[in-house]
Parts: C-alpha cells; sequence; structure tokens
C-alpha cells in the first residue's frame, strides 16, 4: 500500500470514528469513555489541535473542540453531557488522580 492511500484510509476511519462518537453515540459521556478506554472526544479534539500546531496551523484549544465537535463545547456540553455518577468520578479520580 502506498503512504497516499494509507493516509485516506486513515483519515477515513477517523472520521467514521468522529461521526458515530458525534452521531451515533452522543449518549457516551466522555467519563465513562476515559474510565473505559482512557480518551475521550476532548482527547480526540486535542490531538486533533496538536496535529495543525504542528503543521504551523494556529488552534486554539476552543477551535479544535469546535473542529472535532461539530459546534461550540458549551452547545455540545448543555445538548449531551449529564453529570457523572459518583461512582463514574470515583472510578475516574482511582485512574487519573
Amino acid at each position: 500500500m502506498d503512504d497516499q492511500t494509507r493516509i485516506e484510509l486513515e483519515a477515513a476511519a477517523f472520521r467514521r470514528l468522529q461521526k458515530h462518537l458525534m452521531e451515533d453515540r452522543p449518549d457516551a459521556q466522555n467519563i465513562d469513555m476515559m474510565n473505559l478506554a482512557g480518551f475521550c472526544r476532548n482527547c480526540l479534539s486535542r490531538w486533533y489541535q496538536e496535529a495543525a500546531n504542528e503543521r504551523g496551523i494556529e488552534m486554539t484549544k476552543d477551535e479544535g473542540r469546535e473542529a472535532f465537535y461539530g459546534m461550540p463545547f458549551d452547545q455540545w456540553k448543555a445538548k449531551y453531557q449529564t453529570d457523572a455518577s459518583p461512582e463514574a468520578k470515583a472510578a475516574f479520580k482511582d485512574s487519573h488522580g
């Protein structure tokens, strides 16, 4: 496989993951994703921002989040984010504290 094809396949897989998290499973809470997989939508948006910055494209944290979430982060939180359960908070603290 040539490099360009590999890059296109990786980009397609990323877009599919993004669509899945944003459209198909907006109910999956970031804290639950962090507890289970060690990353969440915020991590993905930060990695997107960092990749842009590494290539000389100025992008703030908020701009990276909006690019990944497809809307301002505050709007996403108001629409989809719920309060984390005490168990989820404790699990996060244990694994990331």
